[in-house]
C-alpha cells in the first residue's frame, strides 16, 4: 500500500456523546488499526466487522489483518447489499452475530460499507446490550459525506423508509477516498447528489466549489485523484456537523436554518420514490436529485426562489449525472408512500424548499391528499418522464 499523505482530521462534537474524529485522506485505510484503537481505547478487545457481500469481497480480508495486527480479536458478519436489506431481519442477524461472538459492552462494531451497512451496523450497536460503540469506515461517496456522520441509524418498513431507528453517534470515522475507485458510475453520481444538496443549503460559494469538483471527478482517471475531492468531502462533513450540532435529534421546536430538518431537502419525494419502487430501482442519491428538482419547482411558486438560482442549481444537478426515468412509476404509489413519510406531523406533510441558494425554508404543504401535492407531483412526474 502506498505511503499516506497527512490526512485531514475533523473533530465532531455533539451533546449526546463524546467528541470523535473524522479522518479523511487517500490510502488512510492502512492506518485503520491504530485509528480504531485510538478511538476505542485499550479496554476494547473484540470487534465485529459488519459489511455486505460486494464490499466484503474487495476489502474485508485487508481490514481483518490490519485490526488483528493492532491486537483486536476480529469477528465478521456479511449480508446481501442494497436498500432492500435494510430490515429488522438483517438487523437481527447482526445482533445474533454479536451475541454468538460474545461481544461485551467494552467491545465494538465496525461498519465497512455504504449507507445501508452503516445504518444497520449503527442500529444494531445502539440496541445490543443497550448500546455498544461502533466505528464507521464508509466506502461510498454518499456515506462519506452524509450518512457516516450525524448519528442517524435505522431500518425501513414496508410502509416507509427509516421509520424505525435511533440516534447513536459513532466513536470515529475513517474516510479513505481510494475506496471510491471501485464504485459504479451510478454510485458516484449518487454521492455527488448529496454534495450538491449540502451546497444548495449552504450557499453559492460552496455550490461553485462543488461544481468545480464535479468537473474534476468527471475528468479524472479515477475518482480518488480528482482535484479538490478531499477538501470538498471535508467541507460537506463540516457543514453537516454544524447543522447536527445545533439540532442533533431533529427537534420539532427548531425552525428554519437552525433545524436539522433542512438536511431533508429533496428527501420528501426521494423517499416516496424509493418506497414506491421497493428500494430496487433508484440509488438513494438519484432519488434525491429528482426530489430536489421537484422541491425547486415548488420553491419557485411558494418560496419565490429566484429563477437564476433555480437554473443554476438545475445546471449543477445536470452535471452531477443522469437519473433513471420515472416514466413507468405510478403516481398513486408515490402519493401513497408520501402519506407515511416520517417527516409528516399530524397528517400534514412538510417539505424543505429554497427561498434562494443558501436560504432553506421548511414549508408545511398540508395533507397529502390535497391538490396542493397531487397536481404538482403528477405534473412534475410527467415532465420528468
Amino acid at each position: 500500500m502506498r505511503s499516506v499523505k497527512k490526512p485531514v482530521i475533523l473533530t465532531i462534537t455533539t451533546d449526546s456523546a463524546p467528541q470523535y474524529d473524522v479522518v479523511i485522506g487517500r490510502d488512510v485505510r492502512s492506518e485503520a488499526g491504530s485509528r480504531i484503537r485510538k478511538a476505542l481505547g485499550r479496554t476494547t478487545k473484540r470487534l465485529l466487522i459488519v459489511t455486505d457481500g460486494r464490499v466484503g469481497r474487495l476489502y474485508l480480508h485487508e481490514l481483518k489483518e490490519l485490526l488483528a495486527a493492532s491486537g483486536f480479536e476480529v469477528c465478521t458478519h456479511q449480508f446481501r447489499g442494497g436498500e432492500s436489506s435494510k430490515t429488522f431481519r438483517t438487523a437481527e442477524s447482526i445482533l445474533r452475530a454479536l451475541a454468538a461472538n460474545n461481544l461485551s459492552r467494552d467491545d465494538a462494531v465496525v461498519a465497512l460499507g455504504g449507507g445501508v451497512v452503516g445504518d444497520l451496523a449503527g442500529f444494531a450497536a445502539s440496541i445490543f446490550l443497550r448500546g455498544i460503540r461502533y466505528f464507521q469506515i464508509p466506502t461510498t461517496l454518499l456515506a462519506m459525506v452524509d450518512s457516516s456522520v450525524g448519528g442517524k441509524t435505522g431500518v425501513d418498513l414496508v410502509s416507509g423508509k427509516n421509520l424505525v431507528g435511533s440516534f447513536w453517534q459513532p466513536a470515529g470515522v475513517l474516510v479513505d477516498v481510494s475506496y471510491l475507485d471501485t464504485l459504479s458510475g451510478r454510485d458516484v453520481t449518487s454521492g455527488l447528489a448529496e454534495m450538491v444538496k449540502h451546497s444548495a443549503l449552504c450557499g453559492k460559494g460552496m455550490l461553485e466549489r462543488t461544481s468545480q469538483m464535479i468537473e474534476a471527478v468527471r475528468l479524472a482517471e479515477r475518482p480518488s485523484v480528482a482535484e479538490g475531492l478531499i477538501g470538498s468531502i471535508a467541507a460537506n462533513i463540516e457543514f453537516k456537523a454544524s447543522i447536527v450540532g445545533r439540532d442533533e435529534r431533529e427537534s420539532t421546536r427548531k425552525r428554519g436554518s437552525k433545524s436539522r430538518k433542512i438536511l431533508n431537502f429533496g428527501h420528501t419525494l426521494a423517499h416516496a420514490l424509493e418506497t414506491a419502487t421497493d428500494y430496487k430501482y433508484f440509488r438513494h442519491g438519484e432519488a434525491v436529485m429528482i426530489g430536489m428538482r421537484f422541491a425547486l419547482e415548488i420553491s419557485k411558486k411558494v418560496a419565490k426562489c429566484p429563477s437564476k438560482d433555480v437554473n443554476l442549481l438545475y445546471d449543477v444537478l445536470h452535471r452531477a449525472g443522469p437519473t433513471p426515468s420515472v416514466a413507468d412509476i405510478d403516481p398513486s404509489a408515490v402519493l401513497s408512500a408520501l402519506r407515511f413519510d416520517k417527516k409528516s406531523q399530524d397528517g400534514e406533510l412538510s417539505m424543505v424548499l429554497l427561498r434562494g441558494i443558501g436560504k432553506p425554508y421548511i414549508f408545511n404543504i398540508g395533507p397529502v391528499a390535497t391538490t396542493s401535492v397531487e397536481r404538482p407531483l403528477i405534473e412534475f412526474l410527467e415532465k420528468e418522464s
